[in-house]
């Protein structure tokens, strides 16, 4: 199961624990990823996908075919 956004597709970026005698160890910082039923009005269904927090918002402002598009 990938850690990408379906609907952005931010996916994982890899940075440094620092200790506090500034050793540097590698790690992940994984994306906010949930899921959710979306009601697609023109299809008469529902669609689960799995995205960011922040690109739900981003749903609830634009709509899911205007995401689609932007994806594109």
């Amino acid at each position: 199961m990938s850690k990408r956004c379906e609907l952005t597709g931010v996916g994982p970026v890899y940075g440094n624990n620092v200790s506090h005698a500034n050793n540097r160890t590698r790690r992940r910082f994984l994306p906010n990823l949930q899921k959710k039923k979306i009601w697609l009005a023109e299809e008469k269904r529902w669609v689960v996908v799995k995205a960011t927090a922040r690109a739900f918002r981003t749903l609830d402002k634009k709509g899911y075919r205007a995401m689609l598009k932007d994806l594109k």
